[in-house]
């Protein structure tokens, strides 16, 4: 950098500026282009059932001769007598979903035992070996039984106990919340933005998730105990994000070959290996941070479906913005400056009134840290990425040990989804590392074009190629991410404000505006595209379909697995078992 006072940083408050709008129109252009690919899959001619439908939670009390199925039905086709089709309550099926993942269990390994035993029968035992299992726990303690006998046997009991639960369930077990159906897309959109009741906390009403995505167990929760939940679930999050800068500044100061000598005195003899301690002493700190960062995305998953959220879609959504502030927070903010700490520690003990002063000196240092840590996770992420060489590890190990069956042999296959809650906050702080660390060590821009150039190819290629969804939201990730890289470029304009500022430049401030200048920035973003990704807009509903939906099929597709009748026509008996009256609508 430029001595104190140099008329030469004018040239890095011009580029902050130029950083800054080019941003703001990439964003601008990246926001309208998404909206309209949004609009586009949204307007598709394809019949989708989740586009018929609409999730209404809070369901008042009903009248004492009346179910919760007979008082939605009567709401309903009341409000909208010409497009309302059908109501389906939402149930506890925690009981009968037991059952029922028991009978599957049951059928996975008659099949599996089955194949076990055509494996037996060879030449000179043509009778083969029955498989046998032990009936305890994990099949190592117990009794030992014929697996075919016994699987056969559990179906038979646990037949009838299902369809007893399914009844009682559907009749004795309805929840206030349900889905609606309407027999237009239109209609639906209208109605799910459409406010019902007088009173807030009644007959809350959103646009239906995908059936794949519904987590059920939250449907019914109040609107009070989700507002509770989600300040709760914050509370948890904001002390789990301050108070993990502990661990984090303590693998800063600890992950590094003079530590861990004198802590471990047992390791010497490693890690005094020439090629090893060079390997060593470039990437530990950055190996155990990342190992370090790997076990929390779980709590953050749990935490969001604590919340009370109704899709897994939206979920993933919330996780991420969790994981994307704590990275952010613990990684670049805590590393840097805890790092800073404990190596200046002295110092700032001697003078504390020049801790700014000391730890402006001192991150520039740093960077070498996050430049190793883009360049690891550039040459190690991306490879492990494309070569999938421990998901192709695991999947050798189960097919020659543990898969029997063609279907146990696609399930070991499997390679789930992209992982939006990990992959788009990893992303994004990439991008805030390469701002913020731009001007103090500028080596950090090569690896972070690479990082995205690359990124760009084999991420295409395995969304195309590889993942299977789970779940399609058309493009409602996007506004969390623009939230997000806007957080990043607010960050950087202040580091950089932070570090022209402590080169004595007094016409640093004039970089202060440009925080203003973001967050209005956002705030019109927001304001004009944001609600046609919270809403579906009528003019996109309204298009025309290529054919005439089956509305028992849409209806259908919404039937949880352990209660879904085996055949179509089996829907009406299914309906009516919520019912006290018969409360049918004609098909369309």
């Amino acid at each position: 950098m430029f001595k104190d006072g140099s008329a030469r940083l004018w040239a890095f408050i011009f580029a902050v500026y130029w950083v800054s709008f080019v941003t703001y129109f990439i964003l601008w252009r990246s926001y309208k282009h998404v909206s309209n690919l949004r609009a586009a899959a949204r307007s598709t001619s394809d019949v989708k059932p989740e586009e018929f439908a609409m999730l209404v939670r809070d369901v008042p009390v009903p009248p004492p001769n009346q179910t919760i199925k007979d008082s939605v039905d009567s709401y309903f086709r009341a409000l909208h007598p010409d497009t309302f089709y059908k109501a389906m309550v939402v149930t506890d099926i925690t009981k009968a979903d037991k059952i029922f993942q028991e009978i599957e269990g049951h059928k996975h390994k008659i099949a599996h035992a089955e194949a076990v035993y055509a494996e037996s029968k060879i030449a000179n035992r043509p009778e083969g070996t029955r498989p046998t299992h032990r009936t305890g726990f994990l099949g190592l303690i117990g009794k030992k039984v014929d697996t075919l006998e016994y699987c056969n046997e559990k179906i038979k009991e646990l037949l009838p106990k299902l369809e007893d639960e399914q009844k009682s369930t559907l009749s004795e077990k309805q929840q206030r919340a349900a889905f609606v159906f309407f027999n237009s897309r239109a209609a639906a959109a209208s109605a799910s933005q459409t406010l019902h009741a007088q009173m807030f906390d009644e007959w809350t009403v959103t646009e239906a998730p995908e059936p794949r995505a519904v987590i059920w167990t939250n449907l019914p929760r109040k609107i009070y105990d989700r507002q509770t939940r989600q300040t709760v679930v914050y509370l948890i999050v904001f002390v789990t994000v301050v108070f993990y800068m502990i661990p984090i500044t303590a693998i800063s100061a600890v992950t590094t070959l003079e530590q861990l000598r004198k802590k471990l005195p047992f390791l010497k003899v490693v890690v005094d290996q020439p090629l090893l301690k060079t390997v060593l002493q470039a990437y530990l700190p950055q190996i155990a941070l990342i190992v370090f960062l790997a076990l929390l995305p779980t709590l953050l998953v749990f935490l969001s479906k604590s919340e009370g959220i109704p899709s897994q879609s939206h979920v993933v959504r919330a996780s991420s913005g969790k994981y994307f502030y704590f990275i952010v927070f613990n990684v670049f903010i805590g590393y840097a400056i805890g790092s800073s700490l404990f190596s200046a520690l002295q110092k700032v003990i001697e003078n504390p009134t020049g801790i700014v002063t000391t730890l402006g000196s001192r991150l520039p240092g740093n960077a070498t840290f996050f430049l190793t840590f883009v360049a690891l996770k550039f040459f190690v992420g991306y490879g492990l990425e494309l070569s999938r060489l421990v998901p192709l590890i695991i999947f050798h190990l189960k097919r020659k040990y543990l898969c029997k069956t063609e279907d146990e042999v696609r399930a070991a296959w499997a390679p789930g989804d992209l992982g939006y809650n990990t992959r788009v906050p990893n992303d994004l702080l990439i991008v805030t590392l390469v701002m913020c660390y731009s001007v103090i060590a500028p080596l950090i821009l090569p690896f972070g074009v690479a990082y995205f150039a690359l990124g760009w190819l084999i991420a295409k290629n395995q969304v195309l190629r590889v993942y299977v969804p789970i779940y399609e939201s058309n493009g409602r990730m996007w506004p969390h991410m623009h939230t997000r890289i806007i957080a990043a470029l607010m960050i950087y304009q202040a580091t950089m404000l932070g570090i022209i500022g402590l080169k004595r430049f007094y016409y640093s401030t004039i970089l202060a505006p440009l925080l203003a200048i973001s967050l209005i920035f956002a705030y019109t973003c927001h304001t004009r595209f944001y609600p046609a990704f919270a809403k579906t807009p009528l003019e996109v509903a309204s298009q025309q379909l290529k054919e005439t939906p089956n509305m028992s099929t849409i209806y259908t597709a919404y039937i949880p697995a352990c209660l879904k009748p085996e055949k179509l026509e089996d829907v009406e008996v299914f309906e009516d078992a919520q019912s006290r009256t018969t409360s049918r609508a004609p098909s369309f």
